[in-house]
């Protein structure tokens, strides 16, 4: 393998890996609302975007039969370019709800797709184990930069585009223009820098390797308690999943619509990155916790710090202030409190992920807990438009009465987390 310093790799692949999702699950909810898009219709069609993270753990082996993962990840940052710059064009074309939904499918399983090239390449590109976690916290720190970037930047961008232009319809198409081109850069710095392991081969097709695919799934079902450990994965964020969907939506609406009026500009800085930051702080807090106390300890107190801030969107929702500041500070405390619960899931599926077939098995918990996002989010908005924001949020918070049940129930050893 010829030498080259993790540095030059690891933090773009990072990012790369954050860009498309944010693109696909963030960005399309915004501009579709921009573009008058109903709260049912943008609900229901973007939640169906989850659906190849849903499904991810079925295709993995293909990307370990045919090309190595470096090739793959170059070949997926180009498809994701093409992508986005489809999508700038066709926002001009009077079916663009259509065909702009048709580019985010192609984009969100070339984005799963390119997740599971770049989490093997990480194991091969940084071989010891010694390496492997000492880049840990630069890739995480990588992808929230991108969720910020995407979340806060792109937005803000789109807004301030539309107040000079008039028209959301041109601000997104260069907005997304601006992104492609970025994609293509990166595919071309990832070409010439990324290393070429020894090991990243492909792995002919065999009688053997689908026994082994077949065995790893049946093996995840056969593990103890799995119905109390998929009733977590899929109910643990069902009051989230639906609020998430509508977040924006709300915030972005006008105030004769229940809505708090935001200018777009705003939502970027509001909800894209002061929110943002808060959610990434939340989650290094949670795992403080949990290294103190352990997760059995943890659980309950971060299933509460999750969940009760979500109160935060009925007080908006009734009071529906307009001072920038205390709508800020709302968002905070929320996405702090969803970043800390959070944390405590995530531990969980490495807990279920322990054993035999380590890493195939948590892709299938991030199945499972993509399937419990999309399910609550196809419902959404429609449930919002016969509800309205106010009596919606209300239901949402109700909704996370399972996730307490479902915590209840779960069985973790005593120093877990430690």
């Amino acid at each position: 393998m010829r030498e080259r310093s993790a540095w030059a790799w690891v933090p773009s692949i990072s990012f790369s890996q954050g860009v498309p999702y944010v693109a696909v699950m963030m960005l399309s909810t915004v501009m579709y609302k921009n573009l008058g898009i109903s709260n049912a219709d943008l609900a229901f069609y973007t939640a169906w975007l989850y659906l190849p993270w849903v499904v991810k753990p079925l295709w993995s082996p293909v990307v370990e039969m045919f090309g190595t993962k470096r090739r793959w990840i170059v070949l997926l940052q180009l498809l994701s370019g093409a992508a986005l710059a489809a999508v700038a064009l066709t926002l001009h074309a009077p079916d663009f709800f259509r065909w702009t939904l048709v580019i985010f499918w192609l984009m969100a399983f070339s984005s799963a797709t390119h997740d599971i090239a770049s989490d093997g390449f990480y194991m091969l590109g940084l071989p010891t184990q010694r390496q492997q976690a000492a880049f840990v916290g630069v890739r995480s720190a990588f992808y929230k930069l991108a969720m910020i970037g995407g979340q806060g930047g792109l937005v803000y961008l789109a807004g301030r585009l539309t107040e000079v232009s008039g028209s959301p319809v041109h601000a997104w198409s260069v907005v997304f223009a601006l992104t492609a081109a970025l994609f293509f850069v990166l595919c071309a710095y990832h070409q010439l820098v990324l290393p070429r392991p020894d090991s990243d081969h492909s792995h002919a097709a065999s009688g053997a390797l689908w026994r082994d695919f077949v065995h790893t799934f049946q093996r995840f079902f056969q593990k103890p308690d799995i119905v109390t450990t998929l009733g977590f994965l899929l109910l643990y964020r069902l009051g989230e999943a639906q609020l998430l969907k509508m977040a924006a939506p709300f915030l972005l609406d006008p105030r004769d619509k229940g809505g708090l009026g935001l200018s777009t500009s705003d939502f970027g800085l509001v909800y894209g990155t002061i929110g943002v930051g808060a959610l990434v702080l939340g989650g290094l807090a949670g795992g403080v916790v949990i290294s103190r106390f352990g997760l059995k300890r943890s659980l309950w107190p971060m299933v509460f710090i999750m969940h009760v801030p979500d109160l935060v969107f009925v007080y908006l929702a009734t009071a529906l202030p307009a001072n920038l500041t205390l709508i800020s500070i709302c968002l905070a405390v929320e996405q702090f409190g969803y970043g800390f619960g959070f944390a405590a899931f995530m531990l969980y599926m490495v807990l279920v992920a322990d054993g035999e077939h380590k890493t195939a098995h948590y892709a299938m918990c991030t199945g499972f807990m993509a399937l419990g996002m999309m399910l609550p989010g196809m419902a959404s908005g429609w449930i919002q438009q016969q509800l309205g924001y106010q009596h919606f949020f209300i239901w949402a918070c109700i909704s996370t009465l399972p996730a307490f049940a479902m915590a209840a129930r779960v069985r973790i050893p005593d120093e877990f987390g430690r």
